[in-house]
């Protein structure tokens, strides 16, 4: 149902509010530029700091802008069972394609509450649900073998990879075959993830990016893996550079720096130091982004 260059959008802000005109023309843009899918609300769209009602908002807003042209994929993750259920469900009711669930953070439940974790969401909607998987944010991996008993459930449809493993992600198509598309969770790991397999990238360096990696990403579908490699190998310098300090400060910045909306952020997130948004601008400068 979902491949391709899915963009984990940007919450753009304003004088502490959500900066709605601002995320409109963010749709508008990744639309026009060949994004395959949106995915709001996700950590890139500093869901942590989103209040409940924003974060329901913010979902629907994106809904309406997009109007059905590319799916919309919400980011419905918490460490709290319970929340979830209430942030998919309302994300269904929204009118959401699918819905994007980080694992229980904090909690670092064991492999066996993980799974009944993403059973109790799956069994309380019927819209697809792609498991996210990133260690490094929240204390605990979801191991293939999990992923591998989660597939079996019904709208349990996909895997955001995010552990920065490669033998993880073989590990992961091996076991569960085409009952789980693999998305890549690691903008560097797209080309290598696609080339073992992977339907596409939920992407943060497509927010500023979005025909190359939308480009970089057809090409790996269609098989052209020489023109795959190439976007790869461009994309690179821009990749490391948005992530010299933490997600999402640097892909921000760079937005406003491209006058798409402010760079403001929420506390506990500050702005970028100056040593690395010089990189930044750098990079952004070569790719011609400036």
């Amino acid at each position: 149902m979902f491949a391709g260059s899915m963009v984990a959008l940007v919450t753009p802000f304003k004088d502490g509010k959500v900066d709605w005109q601002s995320l409109e023309a963010l749709v508008e843009f990744h639309i026009k530029n060949g994004t395959g899918g949106i995915v709001p609300c996700g950590t890139t769209g500093e869901s942590a700091t989103l209040g409940h009602q924003e974060h329901d908002d913010v979902i629907k807003a994106v809904i309406k802008a997009v109007n059905k042209r590319v799916p919309v994929i919400a980011g419905t993750g918490s460490n709290s069972t319970e929340e979830a259920v209430r942030l998919t469900r309302a994300a269904e009711k929204s009118g959401a394609d699918g819905a994007l669930m980080i694992s229980p953070y904090y909690n670092r439940p064991t492999q066996e509450g993980i799974y009944q974790h993403y059973k109790k969401v799956a069994d309380s909607v019927g819209i697809p649900i792609i498991i996210y998987n990133i260690p490094g944010r929240t204390g605990s991996k979801i191991e293939p073998e999990t992923l591998a008993r989660l597939a079996e459930i019904k709208n349990v449809a996909g895997v955001k990879e995010a552990t920065g493993s490669v033998d993880q992600a073989i590990d992961v198509i091996r076991l569960c075959g085409d009952r789980l598309a693999v998305y890549s969770g690691e903008d560097s790991l797209t080309f290598s993830l696609m080339a073992l397999g992977g339907k596409g990238v939920i992407s943060t360096v497509a927010n500023i990016a979005p025909k190359e990696m939308s480009q970089l990403t057809e090409a790996c579908l269609k098989g052209s893996w020489e023109r795959g490699r190439e976007f790869q190998f461009k994309l690179m310098p821009l990749i490391r550079a948005v992530f010299l300090e933490t997600n999402p400060i640097p892909i921000k910045t760079a937005l406003s720096l491209m006058g798409k909306c402010t760079g403001e952020l929420r506390l506990p997130l500050t702005s970028m130091s100056e040593g690395a948004l010089k990189k930044m601008k750098q990079a952004m400068t070569d790719f011609g982004l400036l």
